[in-house]
């Protein structure tokens, strides 16, 4: 896999995570664990992409 289509996969993986935090916070019984969880995966997602747009960078 390329860096290229590995960015791609990250950031639907990412999209995703973003759907499904939307779809919990809108709930009413919203699990606060859970979206701290979504949260987090999220941010890890976002630092992989940025560390490989860095590294295409140079």
């Amino acid at each position: 896999m390329t860096i290229q289509a590995h960015i791609a996969s990250l950031e639907k993986k990412h999209g995703d995570l973003e759907d499904e935090l939307q779809s919990i916070q809108s709930a009413p019984s919203s699990d606060d664990h859970e979206i701290a969880e979504l949260k987090r995966r999220k941010l890890r997602l976002k630092d992989q992409m940025q560390r490989l747009k860095a590294t295409t960078r140079h």
